[in-house]
């Protein structure tokens, strides 16, 4: 008996090794392979829209990109309005004194963003 089932078993898996697409399977439908992955659609990436640019004066600094970034404006670049060439590490701990372009205009939102600030610890105006 178990000679015959080794045979059988041998029979089946040899049968089923057979090239082509037409051969059959061990459930008796022939064998297709699987379809072509359908061409990705390429997508061009959307042109920037415009935007009436928000006042972000007076604002923390962190808050500032926040507000920014929601309106849809990526490209922010940021500058110790001192005049001390600090960097901006801690952006809560920096308040915006002037930005460019100036609020109320539209704005490309593909356009530099220029955010100055100084400390909060800083005395006068910058």
């Amino acid at each position: 008996m178990r000679r015959t089932a080794g045979i059988l078993v041998s029979t089946v898996l040899v049968a089923g090794c057979g090239g082509g697409s037409a051969t059959p399977s061990i459930t008796g439908r022939p064998y297709a392979p699987p379809p072509e992955p359908a061409a990705e659609a390429t997508v061009s990436p959307e042109p920037a829209g415009i935007a009436t640019m928000p006042n972000v004066v007076g604002m923390n600094h962190q808050q500032a990109q926040d507000t920014l970034r929601t309106a849809g404006f990526r490209y922010l670049s940021e500058e110790d309005a001192t005049g001390q060439g600090r960097p901006l590490l801690d952006d809560r701990n920096w308040i915006v004194v002037r930005q460019a372009p100036e609020s109320g205009i539209p704005v490309s939102q593909s356009a530099r963003i220029l955010l100055r600030a100084k400390k909060y610890t800083d005395s006068g105006e910058p």
